[in-house]
């Protein structure tokens, strides 16, 4: 086995049981809550407590906390990922459309982030104290002063009252009469709100990090060293500076992952963008366990594939690192 399986295999493990940690401590904290999915049938006079008790027997709700943990891990080891009381069906069959929109959303937002946040540090770095420096600053810390939730809201409503941008959702009524380009655009059209907001929160953050690591950088004895032997600016900053700080920088794209994640789910909720954010907060509000701790299993699961791959990069790029798994 080489380094870089060494590596993999390793962070997989870590992956493995930190995924164990949190099914278990999910699992537990859901059970614990005040009520489930029948609580509501107690306060219906129609309903008879013998009945209520019967289904959650039936439901498997009445088996000690251990044994139902067991039940429901070796299900999600065999892809089963419970039976949704709410929705009256497997909880595996909600999931696939979901993911796939919240994953459309978020992976335009990280792009679209980085494809901003990228040269923006750079520059700014490259001319610090200028002007582009200064109006970068100044308009990432004005976003950051903004929170999601408002400027989501405000989006919305300018949407609203101009009818420039759709109010919400994925797509438009007509949108299985379109034909294919049509419904692409029309899927883009409807993401811009959304991706708007998660791009507003996520950028300014990832080029304040951007031009740390490169300022750092600039400061180090080497690069003062190459500018003492006259090499150019420009061939200094993309040969040797850029390479030099893309350790931290490789190393925030995994945690922008998780970031953002979290993001979108709240931002799914008040656009109405149908994702795995307000299929969330309808299992929460239905007591519907089965299909919360799916939503919580896969969105763990997506951050560490993204710190996975951040790992594999820095592995990838940084020789002290495979010195060190040697």
């Amino acid at each position: 086995m080489n380094r870089v399986s060494r590596f993999v295999v390793r962070r997989l493990m870590h992956g493995v049981v930190l995924l164990l940690a949190l099914s278990f401590l999910s699992f537990a904290l859901a059970q614990w809550a005040p009520g489930d999915f029948y609580s509501n049938l107690r306060a219906d006079p129609q309903v008879s407590a013998a009945t209520v008790s019967g289904l959650r027997a039936q439901s498997g709700l009445t088996r000690p906390l251990p044994v139902r943990y067991i039940i429901w891990l070796t299900g999600l080891l065999h892809g089963d990922f419970g039976y949704s009381l709410a929705y009256h069906g497997p909880v595996a069959a909600l999931l696939p459309e979901r993911i796939a929109s919240t994953l459309l959303l978020t992976a335009t937002a990280v792009l679209l982030a980085w494809g901003l946040a990228l040269p923006l540090g750079i520059w700014s770095a490259a001319g610090r104290r200028g002007w582009l420096d200064s109006l970068s600053t100044a308009g990432a810390s004005l976003l950051l002063a903004i929170p999601e939730l408002v400027l989501a809201i405000a989006l919305l409503s300018l949407a609203v009252e101009t009818g420039w941008l759709p109010g919400g959702g994925k797509v438009s009524r007509a949108h299985d009469a379109m034909g294919a380009l049509a419904r692409f655009g029309d899927v883009a059209w409807h993401m811009v709100i959304p991706v708007t907001v998660l791009v507003a929160g996520l950028a300014p953050v990832l080029m304040r990090h951007v031009r740390a690591a490169l300022l750092e950088t600039m400061a180090a004895p080497f690069a003062l060293s190459t500018r003492a032997h006259g090499i150019p600016r420009r061939r200094i900053l993309f040969r040797h500076l850029l390479p030099a700080a893309l350790n931290p920088i490789v190393s925030l794209f995994g945690v922008s992952l998780g970031t953002l994640l979290s993001a979108s789910l709240l931002v799914e909720v008040i656009t109405g963008w149908p994702g795995l954010g307000p299929l969330f907060v309808e299992a929460i509000m239905a007591r519907d366990f089965a299909l919360v701790l799916s939503v919580v299993m896969l969105s763990a699961a997506f951050l560490l594939l993204g710190n996975l791959a951040a790992d594999l990069l820095l592995c990838r790029i940084d020789p002290r690192i495979r010195r060190a798994e040697a």
